[in-house]
């Protein structure tokens, strides 16, 4: 399994959203209210700019594991499974508070076959060595309520609840 970090290069983001991040979401959309996607627009269309976007941000990495030999110029082109992914960004402690600085994990995927492989914890490491070098102390995510078998993993990693993320529609 050879882990590549996702390149802000457009046939490489493109392969990820089709490969990885529709069928993330498509899980998502089944199990999470929060998650319907919009079925009036074209769903790679609009995620490609926005993830090129977001990976050519500093301080925000994504690593794909990729089932064979990859690396970021062939990423678009490699032909193996992508086999799932891990997103995260520096959250850094403003002056005022007296926190560590933080890796904020936003996605963490593994497509069906390769789940109770250890490859989630394999996604983790890389995070856990951007981690150091970022002089990050601490990890942290919002997974959602209802996703019981991601909440269960998290706990398994040592994660513990510190609040709640709550939502409330605007008339309520």
């Amino acid at each position: 399994m050879d882990f590549v970090e996702l390149p802000a290069e457009e046939a490489a983001v493109r392969r990820f959203v089709e490969d990885l991040w529709l069928p993330y979401n498509r899980e998502l959309e089944a199990t999470v209210d929060q998650f319907s996607l919009a079925d009036d627009v074209d769903l790679v269309m609009e995620e490609v700019p926005f993830r090129i976007d977001r990976v050519g941000t500093e301080g925000y990495r994504k690593w794909i594991a990729v089932d064979g030999s990859a690396d970021a110029a062939t990423l678009a082109d490699v032909d193996a499974e992508f086999a799932g992914f891990i997103a995260a960004e520096l959250d850094e402690a403003p002056s005022v508070f007296d926190r560590p600085d933080r890796l904020y994990i936003c996605d963490i995927y593994v497509r069906e076959p390769y789940r109770g492989t250890g490859l989630a914890n394999d996604l983790f490491d890389r995070l856990r060595a951007w981690a150091r070098d970022a002089g990050c102390e601490e990890f942290s995510l919002d997974p959602h309520a209802d996703n019981d078998r991601a909440i269960a993993f998290y706990e398994k990693l040592g994660f513990e609840t510190t609040q709640y993320h709550m939502v409330a529609g605007v008339d309520e």
